[in-house]
């Protein structure tokens, strides 16, 4: 059975707010490039932790992509990271800008780029095709997508976006996961560094 959105809301109905971004704006804004990943903010609205992934690792390219199993050693070591995650978030609600993994303002902005002209760009683009698929027009939306990616060709947003745009499932497909094959030994998901950005 597929996890869809009946199943999901009997799993954990949620007793807050939930944001459904159909448009994908959030993950271009804040530069997400899959899930899980998170910002920390805080109750002013200040971002404590910038765009980061949540315990993910690069664990995934090693699992079974006919099964979606993964090696027992990597199983554990990617429940160990998250959990150490989960621990910093508990840290961070306890002891607020206290926490030892709470950045201040100055060590935040170090750690956001802003976005070049090509990213804006590439985001303009990606709009049109969006709005060009909600029409109906899938070729000349696919043309747009093309367009992005191949102006942020590092923005894994773009990719995976137009990919389940396109078709649903797609973006956990053969395509998907060929562009990431390619990568060779660079990382998918930057790796984490909870310790050594807060100091």
């Amino acid at each position: 059975m597929g996890w869809g959105f009946e199943l999901c809301a009997k799993s954990a109905p949620p007793t807050y707010p939930c944001l459904i971004d159909e448009r994908h704006i959030v993950a271009q804004l804040y530069n997400m490039t899959n899930v899980p990943m998170a910002a920390w903010i805080d109750e002013q609205g200040h971002i404590v932790r910038p765009v980061e992934p949540t315990g993910a690792s690069d664990g995934f390219r090693k699992m079974d992509r006919t099964t979606f199993s993964m090696p027992a050693e990597l199983a554990e070591q990617g429940r160990v990271t998250r959990m150490g995650y989960v621990d910093a978030v508990r840290d961070w609600v306890k002891n607020g800008n206290a926490s030892a993994y709470a950045l201040s303002a100055d060590q935040a902005r170090t750690c956001i780029e802003a976005p070049s002209s090509n990213e804006a760009l590439a985001n303009a683009n990606f709009r049109l095709g969006q709005y060009l698929l909600s029409q109906g027009n899938n070729a000349e939306a696919q043309h747009y997508f093309d367009i992005a990616k191949k102006l942020c060709p590092e923005s894994w947003h773009f990719v995976r976006q137009a990919l389940e745009m396109i078709g649903v499932g797609n973006a956990s497909g053969p395509e998907f996961f060929a562009a990431v094959d390619a990568l060779g030994d660079r990382p998918y998901y930057a790796p984490m560094e909870l310790t050594e950005k807060s100091r």
